[in-house]
């Protein structure tokens, strides 16, 4: 699964804060623009789907709320609007019953409480959408945008957009739509916790869950089943890392073929099966209650969808979508109710609002466009998400499935406000990235480096370093650059600045780590280590570099132990697991050394690198035919393993099946004629053949 610094997070001017404190101040922001409406009386809808609705009252049966819409009619009556939303009802009827009749105070205040709620989650969904998934040790999410989320979930609180959806006790719906909407979504994401990158790894279990969550977003509103396709979105764009851009390039021009294989493994065509059915079958089951069909509509209700001319309806529809666009935009006026002529079609193309429809299409081409082929897959992602969450949950709402029996309604951009929320907050970010110059020449360094141009990212980070001497991540990368050309005493200049400047950049100081024991100052890289573990105590790949620099001291129960924190923190650490392995093996501790890699391939059960470092164990330990299955299965995993095939030939040399050492000898001399060992070990065998055959008659 995709994992990426957002470059642009720490140019925000807003504080970084413990999540439970960001949690909290987004909900006290969401409270405090809606708490207003908390003594507010029922009011338009309010009096049909609760004052007048009978399936609130404690006299009628529970079961009724199971057989009615949302405004009390029976499903099958052709009067019925076929809103079937049982949930919402319930808690209604849970108000009433506790507020022990019609007293609206309660009824807004749960509302203005499920907002807050709703908005807090709103950070573990941006977090993720932009940063990426990924979990601590104790399952929870770990926020990779903590500033950029932040921004978005504030503006989500704060928007005036939500304020039917508040305010208005009928806008329930919309409130624990959204609710189940976040929870499926982030049900979806618990599938894949404990999985590695591109991993085939996830859970069937969690994603049942999130179908059922999805389908109880349905009973509390007909919109809730859009999460299904923000799930599929999620898994495609940040799971599966695909290029879309590049995808559709390779399908319609077939310059490349389509790795529909690499797909394969990682699932991805399971779980959006998993998706489909799921979606079908609670489509299947809303068509089956509506009982009668679509619900009927008069041209009061939705104008534009009476239009006589195709052509009058998609030039409407447009405007209609132009409008809730600048509604996000800017909330300046806002109305419950938008029939009854409120919007006057446009009947001609000399209509001058034909100008909105113009603006939108421009707008969304530009912001398709940059989603699907910037150079910048950070933009690429975090804008293609953005666009899914803002249009996704808004598809019921515009006429293209089936006529709906309004012309606007602020309440169905609840969700869509989110998306929305997100590309602005993502704006807002770029624009500050933008104020800064040095800002241009990392991110261009940073795209030249991931595109393996180091010798042109050096200059710009250098020139990033030049215009801001404090710029302490541009250090960060140039040094790892540097180290990697074993350029040593510039990266650990410029990696001891770094940490100067910023005492707790944990990631520079474990970089400054590996630099100094690559220089023997064994002390000191040592120190670095202890110092970025000190900074962020959960860091797995620290604790595996400081055991490679405790295994080059030979300090090797230092070694086990700092690889053993690694695994720990991080159970597919495979290189710390192979690592206790090798280093057992070469100590001559076989019997621990076996238990280690047994261990290991129960958590990574296709590593063949461990594979192979078991085998060689198992080997030593004449425990013949074990080595000689680990070998066989680590090489259907990599074929071309020319070390793998050279150590089976051994382990066959000493077992004495001469003939099969002799081919998987000449396997790996022929994958690498200069492995180290094997032409020796080969020529030994040949003799020994020779010999053989001169005995026997």
């Amino acid at each position: 699964m995709a994992l990426f610094e957002v470059y642009w997070d720490h140019q925000i001017p807003l504080p970084k804060l413990a999540p439970i404190h960001a949690k909290f101040t987004v909900a006290l922001v969401a409270l405090l623009c809606f708490i207003n409406s908390y003594d507010g009386d029922f009011v338009f809808d309010d009096s049909e789907a609760i004052i007048n609705n009978k399936d609130l009252k404690p006299a009628t049966p529970l079961n009724n709320i199971w057989n009615n819409d949302f405004w009390g009619s029976n499903l099958s009556s052709n009067s019925s609007h076929k809103s079937y939303r049982p949930l919402t009802v319930l808690t209604f009827r849970l108000n009433y019953l506790l507020a022990g009749g019609l007293h609206p105070v309660g009824f807004h205040v749960l509302n203005i409480i499920l907002h807050a709620g709703i908005s807090a989650l709103m950070i573990d969904m941006f977090a993720i959408l932009i940063g990426g998934l990924a979990y601590d040790e104790k399952g929870r999410i770990v926020n990779y945008a903590p500033k950029t989320s932040l921004l978005a979930a504030l503006f989500f609180a704060a928007h005036p957009i939500h304020t039917e959806s508040v305010a208005g006790i009928v806008g329930r719906a919309d409130l624990l739509c959204a609710l189940f909407f976040q929870l499926s979504f982030l049900t979806y994401c618990k599938a894949f916790h404990g999985g590695s990158d591109r991993d085939e790894r996830f859970s069937v279990q969690w994603i049942v869950v999130s179908l059922l969550l999805c389908a109880a977003a349905m009973l509390c509103k007909e919109q809730g089943i859009t999460v299904l396709g923000v799930n599929a979105a999620f898994d495609v764009l940040l799971i599966c890392n695909v290029n879309v851009y590049e995808l559709s390039q390779r399908l319609l021009l077939r310059k490349k073929p389509v790795e529909v294989s690499e797909l394969l493994r990682t699932g991805l065509f399971t779980r959006l099966a998993l998706l489909a059915l799921g979606g079908v079958s609670m489509l299947y089951a809303r068509w089956r209650i509506m009982g009668t069909g679509p619900p009927a509509f008069t041209d009061v209700d939705n104008p534009a969808s009476f239009a006589e001319s195709i052509l009058l309806r998609i030039v409407n529809y447009n405007y209609y979508y132009s409008l809730n666009a600048w509604l996000l935009l800017c909330p300046w006026w806002l109305c419950f109710d938008w029939s009854m002529g409120c919007v006057p079609l446009i009947k001609s193309a000399t209509d001058w609002r034909m100008v909105w429809l113009l603006l939108l299409w421009c707008v969304l081409i530009g912001l398709i466009s940059q989603a699907l082929c910037s150079q910048d897959s950070q933009r690429r992602r975090t804008l293609t998400l953005g666009l899914v969450l803002l249009v996704v949950p808004f598809l019921p709402a515009c006429n293209i499935f089936f006529r709906v029996g309004f012309v606007v309604a602020e309440r169905v951009l609840y969700l869509s406000s989110a998306g929305y929320c997100l590309l602005l907050a993502y704006s807002m970010g770029h624009c500050c990235c933008r104020w800064t110059r040095h800002r241009v020449h990392y991110n261009v360094g940073k795209n030249l480096a991931d595109k393996g141009n180091t010798s042109a990212a050096i200059k710009y980070y250098r020139e990033a370093v030049r215009l801001h001497p404090t710029y302490v991540h541009a250090m960060n990368n140039l040094g790892n650059i540097l180290k990697e050309r074993n350029a040593l005493v510039e990266a650990e200049q410029l990696l001891s600045k770094a940490v100067t400047i910023q005492p707790d950049f944990a990631a520079a100081w474990m970089n400054l780590g590996i630099v100094q024991n690559s220089l023997q100052k064994f002390e000191e890289a040592e120190q670095s280590y202890w110092n970025a573990i000190r900074f962020r105590k959960k860091y797995p790949d620290c604790y595996y570099n400081l055991g490679r620099l405790y295994a080059d001291q030979n300090r090797h129960l230092d070694a086990l132990n700092a690889w053993r924190n690694a695994t720990m923190l991080k159970p597919d650490h495979s290189l710390a697991w192979n690592n206790m392995v090798i280093l057992l093996d070469n100590t001559g501790n076989l019997g621990q050394a076996e238990l280690i890699g047994r261990e290991a391939l129960k958590l990574l059960p296709n590593d063949h690198t461990i594979m192979f470092s078991l085998a060689n164990v198992l080997g030593k330990l004449q425990k013949y035919k074990e080595s000689e299955g680990f070998f066989l299965h680590a090489l259907r995993i990599n074929p071309n393993a020319a070390s793998c095939h050279g150590n089976l030939a051994v382990l066959y040399h000493r077992w004495g099946k001469l003939e099969l050492a002799k081919k998987h000898y000449e396997l790996s001399l022929k994958l690498d004629p200069e492995a180290p060992g094997t032409r020796d070990n080969y020529n030994m065998l040949r003799r020994r053949l020779d010999q053989h055959r001169h005995h026997t008659p």
